[in-house]
């Protein structure tokens, strides 16, 4: 049985620019990570109010980041991510300043949200089993490569990460399988202007 690879949306400088809030980020990854919800159990988990949980989803929805699982009405509406990942290039947001500024909003506040989970990680990780101590860890590498070299680079870790993604469980390993987080940074190790 062969899934199907997960729907990217490509954000246009209007999606990104509506992405680009605390509460709209945070309400997608709680959908992404924790399947269809109300505005309601959505504010109790973020610790907010359905009133403005509400006017986020639909500000979500309007750029097709979210929509409406059907059958629901008023209150009991369940709300649920569209897509399973968006994406844009810098090309996408050249030339308009509000954008830009977006996607770096957007940039840091991811930068910061896996520096809590990586430091909830690490504050548990003695209470987790050796074998996923071992394995749960982090490593830099520091390659030579022209943008191009990047590119290629980037698309050769997003095949292995499709190919992973598809493979179905061993059988009898099912209930050992954990939601692993896995991020990928490539920059400059010399950041300066030019």
């Amino acid at each position: 049985m062969t899934t199907q690879p997960p729907s990217i949306l490509k954000l246009d400088p209007r999606g990104l620019k509506v992405l680009a809030h605390p509460l709209r980020s945070r309400l997608l990854t709680a959908l992404r990570m924790g399947g269809p919800a109300t505005a309601t159990e959505l504010a109790q988990a973020l610790e907010t109010n359905t009133g403005a949980t509400s006017y986020h989803l639909r500000k979500l929805a309007s750029v097709g980041l979210v929509e409406e699982v059907e059958g629901g009405r008023g209150r009991e509406r369940r709300w649920q991510a569209a897509t399973a990942m968006h994406a844009w290039t810098e090309h996408d947001v050249a030339g308009d300043a509000d954008a830009q500024a977006a996607t770096d909003w957007l940039r840091r506040h991811y930068l910061h949200f896996f520096v809590e989970r990586y430091e909830a990680w690490l504050d548990v990780q003695r209470t987790w089993p050796l074998d996923w101590q071992d394995e749960a860890g982090a490593s830099d590498y520091a390659l030579r490569l022209s943008a191009a070299r990047l590119a290629a680079f980037n698309a050769d870790i997003q095949a292995l990460l499709e190919r992973y993604r598809e493979m179905p469980a061993a059988e009898g390993t099912a209930t050992d399988e954990e939601i692993v987080q896995i991020y990928v940074y490539a920059f400059p190790l010399e950041a300066r202007p030019r």
